[in-house]
């Protein structure tokens, strides 16, 4: 009986490890890769944050943000800072 309910839930586990692979989330990029892809200065970042233009997450003293969010900054960045940063 201990044998079957051990097998019940491994397969329980094993279904759930496959559902929450399909829907794998995309990895956060730090502050420092966001600055790179937008091309823009720490500081410029900084203000992003500040005007709530770019939503993140903050761990510690560190801040992460979702790749989408900088997807959509991108076509914005030069309305936003059009003589450069």
């Amino acid at each position: 009986m201990m044998v079957a309910s051990f097998n019940a839930l491994s397969e329980k586990i094993a279904a759930l490890r496959r559902k929450s692979d399909g829907g794998r989330l995309e990895r956060w990029l730090t502050g420092e890769e966001v600055c790179g892809q937008l091309r823009i200065s720490p500081r410029t970042l900084q203000m992003l944050r500040d005007k709530r233009l770019i939503g993140y997450s903050q761990i510690n003293r560190r801040f992460y943000y979702k790749p989408e969010e900088v997807r959509r900054l991108i076509p914005l960045i030069g309305t936003l800072y059009p003589g450069g940063r």
